[in-house]
């Protein structure tokens, strides 16, 4: 319990410390607080072996797409995941609940980094527009679009369907999917303590290539990190 909680007051810590210093990134080129967030991540790390003796193992690197163009979609079981991620690929360009950019200060890093948000079961101009604003980033950036086709964070034990979005989002950019299995949920989960003296493992599985059906996508995709997440639970 007393690790839990060191691991918690620390880590926030941090991650504010590096939020008040890198304000005035906000006002300079979007690389500097890029930079930020990728020291969020390492942050993570560090503080997750430092407090609760817990490694961060990296399988399947090799399956890293390079010289493609491709989105991301990662398993979602804690915050781990929003921050770790950054440090394995180029600065990626994340999909988020539209309320997660009203979080002062927060928000405003998301928004600098260009984030998309999404106003979730609801139809609005913004909702209208979101496939032309990922079409846009794909189009004019080499950064990957992440996702989380879970669209919360869930239980280590919970094989939720994911959501039909992403198959959409396949369907009209037609480019390569990363699947990302990750089981921090089972040292980091999205309520209660921590649990110390354990492995997060980050799968990065083989990729799927364009040209399947929305349907037969979101079915592949599933099954292959919910197998994955079978494996390393």
């Amino acid at each position: 319990m007393i690790r839990s909680v060191l691991f918690t007051f620390f880590f926030f810590l941090g991650i504010i410390f590096i939020s008040i210093i890198f304000l005035p990134s906000l006002l300079l080129p979007q690389k500097f607080v890029l930079f930020g967030g990728k020291l969020m991540g390492y942050w993570s790390t560090i503080c997750l072996k430092l407090f609760l003796s817990v490694d961060v193992k990296i399988k399947g690197i090799e399956n890293i797409l390079k010289d493609k163009k491709f989105f991301i979609a990662a398993s979602h079981q804690s915050m781990f995941e929003t921050f770790f991620l950054q440090t394995i690929f180029n600065s990626p360009v994340f999909i988020l609940k539209k309320e997660l950019l009203l979080i002062p200060i927060f928000g405003w890093y998301l928004k600098k980094i260009g984030s998309i948000s999404i106003n979730r079961n609801k139809i609005t101009r913004e909702n209208l527009n979101f496939f032309e604003d990922i079409s846009k980033v794909v189009k004019n950036s080499n950064r990957p679009l992440i996702i989380f086709p879970q669209a919360t964070r869930v239980l280590p034990n919970e094989r939720i369907p994911f959501k039909k979005g992403v198959g959409k989002i396949y369907d009209n950019l037609k480019i390569y999917c990363q699947p990302i299995a990750i089981n921090s949920g089972s040292v980091w989960p999205k309520k209660g303590k921590k649990s110390p003296n354990k492995e997060i493992i980050v799968s990065i599985l083989k990729p799927i290539a364009p040209g399947l059906t929305k349907e037969n996508f979101l079915s592949n995709l599933e099954n292959k990190i919910y197998l994955e997440l079978d494996l390393i639970d």
